[in-house]
Formats: structure tokens, C-alpha cells, sequence
């Protein structure tokens, strides 16, 4: 599938926001949001007031790159929270935070939602005992998230939890023991997702 190989610092300056997509580099001096916060450009006196339509774009664009969905996803995302009860808005924030590489980026088992990618595609993550390499299925209420009992995985995700120090969203629970994992103890909300979101913009955007 394809996905967007390259610096992802570039789409931090886009958003004109952190979207914490190196991981604990983003906590650092290194941080090129940071150094540089401009928007990506050499031509930056031509960029002129930005347009309704630019700010709604923006803020859908700026979810995409957060959660790493393209967009033939975050239209098939729509489109089911369009279909279900509640708020549009909220219920396509929810179903975002309950991909699986979110839930194993929040509970700490990777620095960002890439290398939670990665875990899940190298067979590192299990889901109720049962080996899962889907990185956008979505957690049900109850779902155990555990770490394969192998050496390199638990290595790996054991320095991930030691460095990055994260609090985990009340939507989840870390299980402790020997092996890492976490629990989903609910539905997660759009009050849960840590960066601020206006879902009014992204449904009028979407549904025109």
C-alpha cells in the first residue's frame, strides 16, 4: 500500500503544530518544528490569507497525517461515521483512536504510530493471544493488546515503554507483569485524542 516516505517534519511545519511523528525526538532540540516552524517553501512571501476552504482542508489534512491515514481511508472512515449514531465528527475521531497502531503507540509499545506499524507488521503484537499483523484493525471493548513472547520484541518494546515515559488515555490500562500489555477498558471518544481537533471542519469538508 502506499504511504508517505517523506520527512515527516515538513508535514509538523504544514500543520503549523507538533504532530509527534518521530516520537521522543519531537521532546528534543533536534526537533525541526522547533528550529524552523515556518511552512514548507522557499516562496513564502506569495502565500497570501488562507482561504474557508484552505482552514478545512488544513484540519483534515492535519488528522490524516496524525493518525498516517491516506485518503481513500480516512473517506472509508467517513463514511461509517456518517452512518452511525452521534455526533459525525466525534464518532470519526473514535474510530481513528481505535486503530490498533494508535493503541499500541498509547500504551507506549512504540515512540510513534510508525514504528507501531512496524511492530504489528513484524508479528511483534498480539491481540487477545491471537498474532495480529493488521495495523488498522480496530480494538473492541475488552481487547487484550499483548507483546509476543520473544526476545527481540519484548527487547524493542521494553526500551520503547523506558524511554518514552507516556501517559496512557483513559480509554486503556496497562496490564502489569512480565510480559507488556495494555487492555481497552472502553470506546475511545474525540476527548480522548491528544492533539486539538475541530471535527466541525472536517464533516462540512466531507460532505460537500
Amino acid at each position: 500500500m502506499a504511504r508517505y516516505t517523506g520527512p515527516v517534519c515538513r508535514l509538523c511545519r504544514r500543520d503549523g503544530m507538533k504532530l509527534f511523528l518521530k516520537g521522543t525526538r519531537c521532546d528534543t532540540p533536534k526537533c525541526a518544528f522547533e528550529r524552523r516552524e515556518a511552512p514548507p517553501g522557499v516562496q513564502q512571501y506569495r502565500r497570501g490569507k488562507q482561504t474557508d476552504y484552505g482552514l478545512h482542508l488544513r484540519e483534515k489534512q492535519k488528522v490524516k497525517h496524525y493518525y498516517g491515514v491516506l485518503e481513500r481511508q480516512f473517506r472509508r472512515y467517513y463514511q461509517r461515521s456518517e452512518r452511525a449514531k452521534g455526533n459525525t465528527g466525534d464518532v470519526l475521531m473514535g474510530l481513528l483512536e481505535r486503530r490498533l497502531d494508535n493503541v499500541v503507540h498509547r500504551l507506549g509499545f512504540g515512540q510513534s504510530r510508525a514504528q507501531a506499524r512496524q511492530l504489528i507488521n513484524h508479528g511483534h503484537i498480539s491481540i487477545n493471544g491471537h498474532r495480529m499483523d493488521v495495523t488498522s484493525y480496530l480494538v473492541r471493548v475488552g481487547d487484550v493488546i499483548r507483546v509476543r513472547n520473544k526476545a527481540n520484541s519484548l527487547d524493542l518494546v521494553r526500551a520503547n515503554q523506558s524511554e518514552a515515559q507516556r501517559e496512557v488515555p483513559d480509554f486503556l490500562s496497562v496490564i502489569e507483569g512480565d510480559m507488556p500489555e495494555g487492555r481497552v477498558v472502553r470506546f475511545p471518544e474525540a476527548t480522548d485524542v491528544s492533539i486539538p481537533v475541530e471535527t466541525q471542519l472536517i464533516v462540512e469538508l466531507c460532505s460537500r
